[in-house]
């Protein structure tokens, strides 16, 4: 016996319209994927399996990089490797920050030993482009420039391309958070000159939390090898994980089977309707989410022009408390809503439509629960 656990219960989780700013709802071809055998780390079928996944988020993330793989945690390792893996003590990191998860990475940063040189916006608007450029050219040693594309804790799309046009010509590696945006909307990264960027698994790509997408070019990865130091991480160590992604097959840890099934099915999910369908559906869903909940009251939080198609920001009307009511959409319409984080708590909510969630019965389901809790 385990005290306080009755071992005859069976988890039974409640079904949710995951519509917060993740997870996102799972294709049940996913979950059947999932439950397919468990083989060896360095079996023949597990490698062919992690090969597609490479080619397909090459195609996702559309880059030729030759390291791009899927590592085996959360996406905030894939934060925590774009850092470790390049920042040696005393180097300078720029970072433009806009909102909660900008604030991570200054410091992961920190914790790396850099120099963090913050350039910074109020939560809801981009960084200026040319604010960012502006820090570059004050500070022409540095190392790292780092932004967030998708900023989950405002709904913000950061715009990429002049900083990476800049960062492309000169000694001075782009990184990019791409947790949110990856899946569901444009993401260039050779074409914007982006040296690293990483996601997760669990909001564009609707796949259960566990993998963090990364790919990396040949620039970053010549930074990676010249290293003074040992990379802090053992298990984040890029070197370490391409020789077992790659042709060497070198073992590195044991990988989780189970996620890779997920990946791959929900990467073929995503191919099988096509990344220009896939983005205009986001698009078009969002517009329309954003205009039933103007009707009721919610306005508009992220800057003008700049808003995520996935993750929708809106300012709480006075008469809407945000708890009690977010309370009654998961318990009595089983409809999950985010929101706000730090100073924005109880003022904002964070409304997903990533991947699976994505479709018009969960606005309808979502507009309707809210009409009869405000009624």
């Amino acid at each position: 016996m385990v005290k306080g656990i009755n071992l005859a219960d069976h988890l039974d989780p409640t079904p949710r319209i995951l519509m917060g700013p993740g997870p996102s709802n799972v294709n049940y071809r996913v979950y059947r994927a999932m439950m397919t055998p468990v083989i060896g780390y360095l079996d023949p079928q597990l490698l062919k399996c992690m090969d597609e996944i490479s080619e397909m988020l090459r195609a996702l993330f559309q880059t030729k990089n030759r390291v791009t793989l899927a590592i085996s945690a959360t996406g905030s390792a894939g934060m925590e490797a774009s850092f470790v893996n390049f920042v040696e003590p005393g180097d300078t990191v720029i970072v433009g920050v806009n909102g909660f998860f900008a604030q991570r990475m200054t410091e992961v940063a920190e914790r790396c030993g850099a120099k963090v040189i913050r350039v910074e916006e109020e939560w809801g608007k981009i960084v200026p482009p040319e604010r960012l450029i502006k820090a570059l050219q004050e500070n022409p040693n540095a190392k790292i420039c780092a932004l967030v594309h998708g900023e989950t804790s405002t709904g913000i799309k950061q715009p990429l391309e002049e900083v990476g046009e800049y960062c492309k010509k000169r000694d001075i590696l782009f990184v990019v958070d791409a947790v949110t945006s990856l899946g569901g909307c444009e993401l260039k990264v050779d074409e914007w000159g982006i040296d690293v960027c990483y996601s997760c698994t669990q909001k564009g790509l609707s796949v259960p939390p566990g993998l963090s997408p990364i790919t990396v070019s040949p620039k970053a990865m010549d930074v990676l090898y010249s290293r003074k130091t040992k990379v802090q991480s053992f298990y984040l160590d890029l070197i370490k994980l391409e020789k077992y992604w790659g042709e060497e097959r070198v073992y590195h840890h044991t990988a989780p089977a189970s996620m890779l099934y997920a990946l791959r099915e929900g990467l073929r999910i995503i191919f099988e309707e096509g990344l220009e369908e896939r983005f205009k559906r986001h698009e078009i869903l969002s517009k329309r989410l954003r205009m039933e909940l103007d009707q009721l009251g919610f306005k508009p939080f992220a800057q003008e022009g700049y808003r995520l198609p996935m993750l929708t920001s809106v300012i709480l009307p006075s008469d809407v408390e945000d708890f009690p009511t977010r309370r009654r959409l998961l318990n009595e319409y089983r409809i999950e809503v985010g929101g706000g984080l730090g100073h924005l708590k109880g003022k904002i909510w964070r409304i997903g439509l990533m991947g699976e969630t994505c479709q018009i019965q969960n606005i309808h389901a979502l507009i309707a629960a809210l009409k009869e809790i405000l009624a």
